[in-house]
């Protein structure tokens, strides 16, 4: 009589095994357990503010714990890198600004690829910038800003709040879009950044337009644009710099966006995404968002991969023609 092998039926009963526990994994709820979301930078901020708003109705909506772990410093690359090189499985989030793609062009050492390295999920909000310059300059549009600016060549400064900053940056691709020369004073921090332009130190600035307000209406500061390529709705009467300038592609505006480790699976991508932009319509997180001076976006992953792989080409080539190198 012949022997009938064992060994297929092991086979066929391993592989049903592992079959099974695939189809037990792809049925468990999402997230079943807390989320982090890592925000590089320090508490406080707009985009810690930001984060623990997105957080909380998140939470709400998910019905899970989702913690908010601050991990400031090297503008956002040590948090970043963090987040990067966490597990691919939907439990670390990134709450990030557009430093994420200013920060490798400023120190080739940075060991994060913001293509390579994340899993874009969505763009979350937009904080517009407004140009805003000392009244002592008696200077009442972009277009008289420029006339002095290059009737005085490296006689006037702007500040910024460190080296390597939106701020800073900003300014460096104005500059270089309209032909000036204006004396970079990096402050360290926001405060000193604010009181040398208030005091006249320097005689203009790249600013959040909610910062700038206050000031502009107490009449110690003028305000020349309003966003980037797009008039904000804070201050509809003026203009944005592309407008001002008569140049349309010169977006200074700062993204937020969300993001996870690369290899995340596309499903967790998508489940996340479609939260996010569901509770990006929450009345309560639109008005909480617009007092930070905020206006929440949402869209796809693929449009936050075109808005990354962009900004990365962009800001490294204002970066390098400028000739900024980290602190």
């Amino acid at each position: 009589m012949q022997k009938i092998s064992r060994q297929p039926l092991t086979y066929l009963l391993l592989s049903t095994l592992v079959l099974f526990c695939h189809a037990l994994q792809a049925q468990e709820p999402y997230p079943n357990r807390p989320v982090r979301m890592i925000v590089p930078f320090a508490p406080g901020g707009g985009i810690d503010i930001l984060g623990r708003t997105l957080g909380q109705k998140l939470s709400e909506r998910w019905k899970q714990g989702v913690v908010i772990e601050n991990r400031p410093g090297a503008s956002g690359a040590i948090g970043t890198e963090l987040a990067a090189k966490s597990p691919a499985d939907g439990y670390t989030l990134l709450m990030s600004v557009n430093t994420i793609v200013m920060v490798p062009g400023l120190n080739k050492k940075t060991a994060y690829d913001p293509v390579k390295d994340f899993a874009p999920v969505a763009p979350v909000a937009i904080g517009r910038l407004s140009l805003v310059t000392h009244p002592s300059l008696n200077v009442k549009s972009v277009g008289e800003f420029v006339a002095l600016a290059k009737k005085e060549p490296g006689k006037l400064a702007y500040g910024s709040p460190g080296n390597g900053t939106p701020h800073h940056l900003s300014m460096e691709l104005f500059k270089q879009r309209m032909g000036v020369d204006v004396l970079h004073v990096p402050y360290k921090g926001s405060d000193g950044f604010l009181n040398g332009i208030l005091a006249g130190q320097t005689q203009a600035v790249f600013m959040p337009i909610h910062q700038a307000l206050a000031q502009v209406n107490a009449g110690r500061l003028s305000m020349l644009s309003a966003g980037g390529t797009r008039r904000s709705s804070v201050t509809p009467n003026v203009p944005s710099l592309a407008e001002a300038s008569g140049i349309r592609d010169i977006d200074v505006d700062m993204w937020y966006a969300m993001y996870l480790p690369a290899g995340t699976p596309r499903d967790l991508v998508m489940r996340i995404n479609a939260d996010i932009n569901a509770v990006l319509k929450l009345p309560d997180l639109i008005d909480t968002l617009g007092k930070q001076g905020l206006s929440p976006t949402g869209g796809t992953p693929e449009e936050l991969a075109e808005i990354t792989r962009n900004d990365l080409e962009r800001w490294s080539r204002v970066i390098r023609d400028a000739g900024i190198k980290a602190d």
